[in-house]
């Protein structure tokens, strides 16, 4: 479970049900009550619970009177038999007619049910998209040495390259497991290649599998908000779930962490209304022709309980696949990530918004710009920064050697060259 500035995200996989029910005995019966839980086995999660009270049916009770005559019992259990006799051929009469009397009627049971659908789906649909992407899509079931999880991935090699989450994998670094588990009913075991903690992302080798389908990667700084996305994904271990929305917000600044997390793991987030819940994380999030535009990571989940946070709320965040692509490549070339930096530590300006810069690191891009403690950064390129995560968010989503223009409070502009360096997941 995670909690920040953005609210309270979580991952986890779904617990055992329980069903419970009470019955009576003797001539009538009565139901009790059962309660289905879904919670959350590594106590990231707790689904909720749904309560089913079944209402108590009527007992009929038979009491025999006391000193009631032998022969007065006979005569009242030949009339009950009497009465018993004359009423069920009443009954089957009256049943008769009703059936006769409505012989004649059409009603939709008569009707022949359709012919199967056989047109290919509209181009742009969800279901287009489900199509094209669903094959390339991945179960993640990761066993750590005291925990066990899921998440999502998706194949970026016909040989079994898969990009996913850091935190979706984490728990099998140092002796776990990994099963890479295919919507074609295949299963392999998987390897990591590498991962950055800093942007979660990660990419595992699935082991002996070939002729996979791999996903299209697209493009993420020409995402409008309002336009129609996908999430595809495993939550609570329901593997290959659709959900539908739009991108809602872009550049929100998110940390992958957590409340626990610091500046390290900000992220530059897409955030979409389409239903995110743990289990996705590492899945992809794709426009309407089907190309990966971001890897679901993180929601926002109100707190329902002291021991657990409920589902989507329609907010979710994706890592934009510009800056997930060039990590992931980096891994994939070299077995590790690089970071941007600006060479600076900040934090938020108390008197009018901004990220103050608290230090200068010596030889860093930020003092060959210029910059200086005290400074206050209020724009890079024309992009505003209001917060010093914001500046983190907005520094992350450039490469390393990348030149940017920083605006000050005091008016005054200067020019920076982005530095990188190297992360180590440890």
């Amino acid at each position: 479970m995670w909690q920040g500035d953005q609210g309270t995200g979580s991952w986890a996989r779904p617990g055992d049900q329980t069903h419970g029910a009470q019955h009576g005995h003797g001539l009538g019966w009565q139901s009790g009550t059962g309660e289905h839980n879904f919670g959350a086995a590594t106590g990231e999660h707790r689904f909720g619970s749904a309560h089913f009270a079944g209402a108590p049916q009527q007992t009929q009770t038979l009491v025999k009177p006391r000193g009631e005559s032998r022969r007065s019992t006979g005569l009242i259990v030949g009339l009950t038999a009497l009465a018993l006799v004359v009423g069920g051929a009443a009954g089957a009469a009256g049943g008769y007619l009703a059936a006769d009397s409505h012989s004649s009627s059409v009603t939709a049971l008569d009707a022949a049910p359709p012919a199967k659908q056989t047109a290919a789906a509209p181009a742009g649909s969800v279901e287009a998209v489900a199509q094209k992407v669903l094959p390339s899509v991945v179960q993640l079931q990761v066993q750590g040495r005291s925990s066990a999880g899921e998440g999502s991935g998706f194949v970026i090699s016909a040989d079994g390259l898969i990009v996913t989450n850091n935190h979706v994998i984490e728990g099998a670094v140092n002796g776990g497991q990994i099963v890479a588990a295919f919507q074609d009913g295949r299963t392999a075991k998987a390897t990591i290649i590498g991962r950055d903690p800093t942007s979660d992302v990660a990419v595992v080798k699935a082991q002996g599998v070939d002729n996979l389908t791999v996903s299209e990667l697209g493009r993420s700084d020409d995402l409008r908000v309002g336009q129609g996305v996908v999430a595809i994904g495993s939550p609570f271990e329901l593997s290959g779930t659709v959900t539908s929305g739009i991108v809602s917000s872009l550049q929100r600044p998110t940390r992958a962490g957590g409340e626990s997390g610091t500046q390290a793991t900000v992220m530059d987030a897409i955030q979409t209304d389409a239903a995110i819940n743990p289990g996705n994380s590492g899945g992809p999030l794709v426009n309407t022709q089907g190309q990966v535009i971001g890897i679901n990571s993180a929601i926002y989940s109100p707190q329902t309980s002291a021991n657990g946070t409920g589902g989507s709320v329609g907010i979710g965040f994706a890592i934009p696949i510009d800056q997930a692509r060039r990590t992931a490549d980096e891994i994939v070339k070299t077995g590790k990530a690089t970071q941007t930096v600006l060479g600076v530590s900040v934090r938020d300006n108390q008197q009018g918004g901004g990220a103050l810069i608290s230090e200068v690191v010596g030889g860093g891009a930020g003092e060959k710009a210029g910059l200086k403690s005290g400074d206050v950064v209020t724009k890079l390129d024309d992009r505003r920064i209001d917060a010093s995560d914001a500046l983190v968010a907005a520094v992350r989503s450039k490469a390393p050697g990348d030149k940017v223009t920083l605006t000050l409070a005091d008016g005054r502009t200067v020019d920076a060259t982005l530095g990188g360096q190297p992360v180590d997941p440890q």
